[in-house]
């Protein structure tokens, strides 16, 4: 039970800073004009500054398994959610192309980063979440190519250049130089100012998740309303037969018979107990699909994932370890 408590106690200030933000908007403390502002803020500057400061001196992304398996796995693991959210478009009611083509994505894909990263670095501490943001490049590929077109019914359109962005090249940087770490001692002077850099990374790489959380919060607040009524039931049911039953035992068996290092079985175990992942709500209404259903199948998920996360967490860990 003490050991259950400790997972929880990971995951509930995760949803307190989502609850946050969805005050914050209520009130009119958050307006949706600085929404774009902040998102370009965490993505281009918190966000990387929070890859280096997990990657720089991070042992575990020195042994090459844990830089070719951990993509690869991260891809293939949400085509097979897809082809398992496909199997229950029927239990979840959805009759139209849209709303059965934004269900397969939703169902299908995880929260792979903003909910993850928080309990990652709690549970586990920066050396497993360094093999995350690397995990993390196969997932975004996934979503920016087949999440694409599976929404527009025809292809990716170009949707695969959006994983060229700016945590990308960060961690493709700070790899580069964790490689050089091994063999290159810089001298004092370069130490010291290194140091600084470093220090000054620390504290932006703190402020991503809580900004990030507070933001998802707020744009929660703005649809809360769209979830309500119509099929609701029928969505959230399939979508967390799919999303919070099938796909945690297909990763946490995964986990538990794949040979690969132990961070990365933590890091399959995190992905599994996810719900839903919030970006293909934008998604959802730019490239034609159904926001209504994706509004529905993040806020259910997620709502029931305070209850079932952690005991995924802990199945996983008692498996894993």
């Amino acid at each position: 039970m003490n050991e259950f408590l400790t997972v929880l106690t990971a995951v509930l200030p995760v949803f307190g800073i989502m609850a946050v933000g969805f005050w914050l908007r209520r009130r009119g403390w958050l307006t949706a004009d600085a929404d774009q502002s902040l998102m370009r803020l965490t993505i281009n500057l918190l966000l990387p500054s929070l890859i280096f400061d997990s990657v720089l001196d991070n042992a575990a992304l020195r042994r090459p398994e844990n830089l070719l398996l951990p993509p690869l796995l991260g891809f293939g693991m949400v085509a097979v959610g897809m082809g398992v959210a496909r199997c229950f478009t029927g239990l979840a009611g959805t009759t139209t192309k849209p709303e059965q083509r934004t269900f397969v994505l939703l169902a299908g894909l995880q929260n792979y980063a903003y909910l993850t990263i928080p309990l990652c670095l709690s549970l586990f501490g920066s050396g497993t979440t360094g093999v995350l943001f690397v995990h993390n490049v196969g997932t975004d590929l996934a979503m920016w190519t087949m999440g694409i077109a599976v929404l527009t019914g025809r292809g990716a359109a170009g949707g695969w250049k959006k994983i060229v962005n700016a945590p990308l090249i960060a961690l493709l940087c700070a790899l580069g130089l964790n490689f050089l770490a091994m063999f290159f001692h810089p001298p004092a002077p370069v130490l010291v100012a290194g140091g600084i850099v470093l220090t000054g990374l620390h504290w932006l790489g703190q402020s991503a998740i809580p900004m990030a959380l507070i933001l998802i919060g707020a744009i929660v607040a703005d649809h809360f309303e769209e979830a309500r009524g119509g099929k609701a039931a029928r969505i959230v049911l399939a979508s967390s037969v799919v999303r919070l039953a099938i796909m945690p035992v297909l990763f946490l068996l995964l986990a538990k018979f794949f040979p690969c290092s132990t961070d990365l079985k933590r890091v399959l175990v995190l992905q599994g107990a996810m719900p839903s992942a919030t970006l293909p709500i934008v998604l959802a209404r730019h490239y034609g699909g159904d926001a209504r259903v994706a509004i529905r199948i993040v806020l259910g998920t997620s709502l029931l994932g305070i209850v079932t996360i952690p005991l995924w967490i802990r199945l996983g860990e008692r498996l894993v370890n």
